[in-house]
């Protein structure tokens, strides 16, 4: 006989009713016991999806004020700098700019020059123009070639 077989009694129909009685309560008890166990893991779980939940957030927001407080810093930066002007009338420094008189400044005509702006797809009016000589001479330096 087992230790775990229930006392039985004279009666023998009276035993087997109440062994089986006894062991369902038992299960019963442990069924019960699995379902609180696993009803505490459960509401345990949440809370700490929660709470993670809770620090995500918080750190989110963190570091949503942090940019923000990193965008206002920049802003304010930008707005201390001296504005860039297309004129050119200001350096990057703010100084003044030397404006030179270069009125009589003459391009060297150089004929080699002339051929490879014209070879890459210069034309001859814009070659005569920015050389500041006739359309004759610059087609008398492409024939020479």
């Amino acid at each position: 006989m087992n230790e775990d077989d229930p006392p039985m009694s004279q009666d023998s129909d009276d035993a087997p009713t109440d062994w089986s009685r006894s062991r369902e309560i038992e299960r019963n008890r442990r069924i019960a016991e699995r379902a609180e166990a696993s009803q505490a893991r459960s509401d345990r779980r949440a809370t700490e999806r929660l709470a993670a939940a809770h620090l995500r957030e918080e750190a989110r927001d963190k570091r949503r004020i942090e940019d923000e407080e990193r965008r206002a810093a920049l802003a304010a930066e930008r707005e201390e700098r001296p504005k860039r002007r297309a004129s050119g009338a200001l350096s990057r420094t703010g100084e003044q700019k030397i404006v030179r008189d270069t009125r009589n400044y003459v391009t060297q005509v150089d004929t080699g020059r002339i051929r490879e702006l014209a070879r890459r797809g210069a034309s001859i009016d814009g070659l005569a123009k920015v050389f500041g000589i006739a359309i004759e001479q610059v087609e008398a330096a492409l024939r020479d070639a």
